[in-house]
């Protein structure tokens, strides 16, 4: 949530900022006008309510001087009856208010390209190249349903299109990762491991801003006021929701794992084969809860904890920056690293670091004492440390072999006892 404060101080320089990311910044007036009526209503009653002091006390005086105070209660009954008027109408603009900051989106850090489109996204970093076959490689669906690992159709009988059932080797080959990734991020990275609910109450939802925009995109219960965690940074995120965290307790840093649920609302017509759109998808996520002056530098260091994944497992990778049109809702700034799936013969993103700055925890209320005794909003960044099952198809399809079977890096085979997965 951006602060009205700011917007009220320079409402041209957050319009500008706002058009970098397309956005129309005739909402900036629009919430000005209903800032104006919101302070003239408050300017209102706290004239009323010094009125009514005012009246208060001298029925005090005439009742002590043994006087009838009888027309000065009637004028007290007025002002107290319009007093409550302007409470419920300033209620019902500080709602108003509010529900246009929850749908603003944040701005962008200065630093950011500017840019329309993700054509505008430079890359700035690259791991290893693209791995070369001298038999023609196959893509994911062929090479894992031949050997039993994924089964869509028994996943599509039980639940539709966009989940899977992993059998056997691709059971096993999917849990390893997930291990793989939660001892390296808590041993290697200083991150602690948590495992929290997958059902999310709306507040929560409101907070890391997938509530209002992406509703359509969550599968809901309505009825109860809850939701399936689209990713675990909502759940994470929250566990410092409505907090004040002594400065000494900064940063704080969280890896948990969690299936993820997307409705994938708007998304006919991009590439859906296999594992590649999924409305369940497993995904180890990385939150950390930081001093502002330090955010930046923050993300610097989990894009690089993300990369880790990809380079310890041995796939090529390039990494890009986003642009100002391509940021994500909430981001300030923003990584995405994509790896390569050389049987797909595509880059599949399988991370997002980004940088919130302090818009996730005004929405939470998370802030910390400074050393002033002042209290302060926390700065929040979340990654995909990183997400499955894209990893799952750049790993099979960069290590099969003509015969069908995979060789496994190195780093997994303590998870799996042995260097090469054998079709079952």
């Amino acid at each position: 949530m951006l602060d009205i404060k700011s917007i009220r101080e320079d409402p041209d320089a957050v319009k500008e900022r706002l058009a970098t990311r397309g956005e129309d910044g005739s909402v900036i007036d629009h919430i000005l006008e209903i800032d104006a009526e919101r302070r003239q209503l408050i300017t209102q009653v706290e004239q009323l309510k010094q009125e009514r002091n005012s009246i208060s006390k001298e029925i005090g005086v005439r009742k002590k001087n043994g006087e009838s105070a009888d027309d000065l209660l009637s004028g007290m009954k007025e002002k107290s009856d319009r007093i409550s008027e302007l409470d419920a109408q300033t209620n019902e603009v500080d709602e108003k208010q509010r529900q246009e900051l929850l749908s603003l989106p944040n701005l962008p850090h200065g630093a950011c390209p500017v840019g329309t489109s993700e054509a505008d996204n430079p890359e700035v970093g690259c791991f290893g190249e693209k791995p070369t076959f001298d038999f023609e490689p196959k893509n994911h669906v062929e090479l894992a349903e031949s050997a039993g690992w994924l089964d869509f159709a028994s996943a599509a009988d039980i639940s539709g299109s966009g989940y899977v059932v992993f059998n056997g080797q691709g059971a096993r080959l999917e849990r390893a990762l997930i291990q793989f990734m939660l001892d390296l991020h808590s041993r290697e990275h200083g991150y602690r491991e948590v495992s929290p609910p997958f059902l999310i109450r709306e507040a929560a939802m409101y907070g890391t801003g997938q509530l209002p925009k992406f509703r359509e995109d969550m599968y809901g219960f309505e009825e109860e006021g809850l939701f399936l965690a689209p990713t675990a940074e909502v759940p994470v995120t929250n566990l410092f929701r409505e907090q004040i965290l002594p400065e000494s307790d900064l940063p704080q840093k969280r890896v948990a794992y969690t299936p993820c649920f997307r409705r994938e609302a708007g998304s006919a017509g991009k590439e859906t084969k296999g594992l590649i759109r999924m409305h369940q998808f497993d995904k180890v996520e990385l939150v950390r809860v930081v001093h502002p002056d330090t955010s930046f530098d923050a993300l610097e260091e989990l894009r690089r904890e993300a990369e880790t994944v990809l380079e310890k497992l041995g796939l090529h990778y390039r990494t890009i920056e986003l642009c100002t049109g391509d940021l994500g809702f909430g981001a300030a700034k923003c990584y995405d690293i994509e790896v390569w799936a050389p049987g797909s013969d595509m880059y599949l993103e399988v991370s997002s670091c980004s940088n919130f700055a302090d818009f996730q925890a005004r929405r939470m209320q998370l802030r910390f004492k400074d050393e002033n005794k002042k209290n302060q909003f926390c700065h929040t960044l979340n990654g995909s440390g990183t997400a499955l099952p894209r990893l799952f198809v750049a790993l099979i399809e960069s290590g099969q072999q003509a015969d069908g079977s995979v060789v496994l890096p190195e780093v997994l085979h303590p998870y799996f006892g042995g260097e090469v997965m054998i079709p079952e």
